[in-house]
Order: structure tokens, then sequence, then C-alpha cells
């Protein structure tokens, strides 16, 4: 299959995964192109920084190239979100001399009560989406915010009209209910 065989109105997804599978240099221009100001945001939350949030979005190109395929992602925004927030956390572990990286160790450190990183299995990401599912939506949106795009309690509030305090405790009550969740489903926190 050619790229010549994709329609204009194709899902721009399937189009790219496409040229991945094909290992057309094409795919990841496109990625960039769709997803890179995306990716972006994702590694300057997380570090604090452009140039090292350019070096992993570089990294999540390349990652991107060694796993498709065997990998067919559903959601290739969602995929490269994954690669991005993972690559960028292993940069950041490197980095923690800077301001930033302390606001990042403490997100870290509020993940660690909560997930059981010794007990991560398959399992665990359907999980969370099913412990998502059952919040509300500014519930979800909130955690996933703090915990995923790595948004300050500050930054989160002025967009939702809730003072820093007022995120932090839904935020960490939020977390309570998701240890417990998993705590019913056998996992040790």
């Amino acid at each position: 299959m050619t790229d010549a065989n994709f329609s204009p109105a194709q899902d721009p997804d399937a189009r790219i995964i496409g040229l991945f599978n094909e290992r057309n240099e094409k795919a990841i221009a496109e990625s960039q192109k769709l997803y890179g100001t995306y990716c972006r945001a994702i590694a300057v939350n997380i570090l604090g920084d452009e140039q090292d949030a350019e070096e992993c979005v570089n990294d999540t190109w390349l990652k991107a190239w060694n796993t498709i395929p065997p990998e067919q992602p559903a959601s290739l925004k969602s995929y490269l979100g994954m690669l991005i927030r993972c690559i960028a956390i292993d940069r950041f572990r490197t980095l923690r001399r800077r301001k930033r990286c302390r606001d990042m160790t403490v997100l870290l450190d509020e993940l660690d009560e909560t997930v059981p990183t010794e007990d991560i299995t398959d399992e665990l990401p359907e999980l969370l989406t099913e412990f998502l599912r059952s919040l509300d939506t500014t519930e979800r949106n909130l955690f996933v915010g703090r915990y995923w795009h790595s948004y300050t309690p500050a930054v989160l509030g002025a967009y939702y009209g809730l003072s820093e305090n007022a995120v932090n405790l839904r935020i960490m009550r939020t977390r309570k209910r998701f240890r417990v969740f998993l705590t019913e489903r056998g996992f040790t926190v």
C-alpha cells in the first residue's frame, strides 16, 4: 500500500500509521505537523524547559518510528502522548536540579502514594480508564490535567474558576478514591 492509496477524507491517524507501516519517512513529518505542538506542550509541562522538551519531542518521533510497527495504536495522538510523557519523565529524573523539577517531584510523589509501581500490569491502564469514566467531568479533567498533562494546581484553578486550595483538595480526594478503587481490585497500595 502506498500513501497514494489514501483519500484526503481518510482518518489522519490511520493515514500516518499506514506511512509508519510502510516505513515511509513522511510519517514523522506528518506526525510532527499534526501532533508536534501537543507533544511539545506535554514535555514542557513536565520539564519546564523548551530545549529539553524539543529533544524529547525528537526522541518521540524516533521511538514511534521504532515501535510502529509492530504497535498499531487505535489513537496516534494518545500513543504519541504516552511516548512523550514517558520520555520526558525519564529525562526529568536525570535533571532534578531545576526548580520546575521540584514541582514535578511533588507530582510524582503524589502518584507514588496512589499507584502501585511494583504491581503495574497490563490491567492497570484498563482500570484507570474504568475509574476515570466513573468520575464527573470536572473531577476527571482535574485528575488528567494534573497527572497526564502535569498542569499545576494554580493553572487548573485558573482554568476551572477554582482556588488552588480547592483544586488540591479535589485532586487529593480523587487520588484517595483511586487508591480505594485499586485496593478493591486486589492491588497493594
